[in-house]
C-alpha cells in the first residue's frame, strides 16, 4: 500500500470516462473547443468571478506561470520556506519570469505568520538584493498538510497591500483545504485578496490537469501568449477541458477531497492512539506526518507499505481520494 503521494493513483473514474467520450470527433485545436469552453464557464461560476484562465498539465507548469504574470527578472517572491516553489520545482519560477528572486520566510506548522511577513518586507532593502518586493505565494494545503484559515489568508493579504505586492496561492491541494474550511472557492481566493491562484485537479483525481486563475483583469494581458511562448500549449486542448468540466460537475471535485482528508483523520486518530506515535503537524487536509521507532518502520516497509522519510523517524503519509479505509486500518494495524 503506498502513501507516499496522492499523485500515485490513477484516474477517476468519472474522469477517465469523460475523457473517452471526448474522444471521438474533430474539434478545433489551442483551447477553441466546446469543451474548454465549458470548463472555463464552470470555473467562472465556482469561483464567482470572470477570471482569466489558463489551463495546463503539471503544477509546476502552472506555478511558473502563475508567478510570471506578477513577477519579472528584478522581482523577489515571498514564500514559506521550504515551499513547493522554492525547492522542488527546478527553479521553473525563476525561469519564467525571467530571473526572479525567491526569498524563505520561517513559520510555524508550515505557515506564514503575517507579523513574520510585515517585519520581512519591512526589512528588506530593494537596493542591497537588487530586487524589488512582488508577490507573496501562499501553499493552501501547505506542504506539511495544514490550513490557512480565512482570517489568517486575509491578514496576509493586508499586509501584501501596505506593501504593495501581490498575492498568489499554490492551490495543488486546494479542494483539500477548501472542504476542511466549510467555506466557498471565491472566500478562500479572491475575496480574500489573492490575485492569481494556481488551481490544482491531478492529486485530487484528474489525470494530468492544472489551471491559472487570475482574479485581477490588470494581470491578465497576455496570459495566452505565455502560455504558448513557454511550451505549455496543448494543441488537443480539448482533453484538459474534459477533465476540468468532470471533474468540477456534481461537486465531485469537493467528494474526492472529503474522502482524502477523511482518509487522512483516520490515520491520525489511529496514531494518535499508539503511544509510541508522535503526530508533528495538526492534521487539517490530507497529509499526517508522524514520528514513529525505526523498528517499526522497517517493519511496515518490509510489509510492503510505501511512504517517504523526512529523518529522525518522521516519515509523511499522504491519502487520495482512492485511498480506502481498510487501507487506513491494515497501516494502523502493522504500526502498532
Amino acid at each position: 500500500m503506498n502513501f507516499c503521494s496522492d499523485n500515485v493513483g490513477g484516474i477517476h473514474p468519472r474522469i477517465l470516462e469523460a475523457l473517452i467520450a471526448g474522444n471521438g470527433g474533430d474539434v478545433m485545436p489551442y483551447g477553441a473547443d466546446p469543451y474548454t469552453r465549458r470548463a472555463e464557464a464552470r470555473l467562472r461560476e465556482v469561483f464567482e468571478r470572470d477570471a482569466a484562465i489558463a489551463m495546463v498539465a503539471t503544477g509546476t507548469a502552472c506555478n511558473a506561470l502563475a508567478l510570471s504574470v506578477m513577477a519579472g527578472p528584478i522581482s523577489a517572491i515571498f514564500c514559506r520556506t521550504g515551499a513547493h516553489l522554492q525547492d522542488t520545482e527546478a527553479g521553473a519560477p525563476l525561469m519564467y519570469t525571467g530571473g526572479a528572486r525567491i526569498v524563505g520566510i520561517e513559520g510555524k506548522n508550515g505557515l506564514i505568520d503575517p507579523a513574520d511577513l510585515e517585519r520581512t518586507l519591512a526589512g528588506f532593502d530593494p537596493a542591497r538584493a537588487l530586487s524589488q518586493p512582488a508577490v507573496v505565494s501562499v501553499t493552501q494545503a501547505s506542504e506539511v498538510g495544514t490550513v490557512y484559515n480565512l482570517d489568517h489568508l486575509r491578514a496576509i493579504s493586508a499586509v501584501c497591500r501596505r506593501f504593495g505586492v501581490r498575492l498568489h496561492m499554490d492551490g495543488a491541494r486546494f479542494a483539500n483545504a477548501l472542504v476542511h474550511l466549510g467555506c466557498e472557492p471565491a472566500e478562500m481566493s479572491w475575496k480574500a485578496g489573492v490575485d492569481v491562484l494556481s488551481l490544482g485537479a491531478t492529486k485530487n483525481g484528474a489525470m494530468a490537469a492544472e489551471a491559472v486563475l487570475v482574479f485581477d483583469p490588470a494581470l491578465a494581458d497576455g496570459l495566452r501568449a505565455r502560455v504558448k511562448r513557454g511550451g505549455l500549449m496543448f494543441s488537443k486542448h480539448r482533453f484538459l477541458g474534459i477533465q476540468f468540466d468532470a471533474y468540477l460537475a456534481d461537486g465531485l471535485w469537493l467528494d474526492l477531497a472529503r474522502a482524502a482528508n477523511d482518509r487522512a483523520s483516520e490515520l491520525a486518530t489511529g496514531l494518535a492512539a499508539n503511544g509510541a506515535a508522535e503526530i508533528i503537524y495538526p492534521v487539517h487536509a490530507n497529509e499526517v506526518f508522524v514520528r514513529l521507532p525505526e523498528a517499526t518502520l522497517a517493519a511496515l516497509e518490509a510489509k510492503g507499505f510505501s511512504f517517504y522519510r523526512r529523518g529522525g523517524g518522521v516519515i509523511r503519509l499522504v491519502t487520495s481520494c482512492a485511498t480506502v479505509s481498510d487501507d487506513v486500518a491494515a497501516f494502523l494495524a502493522s504500526s502498532a
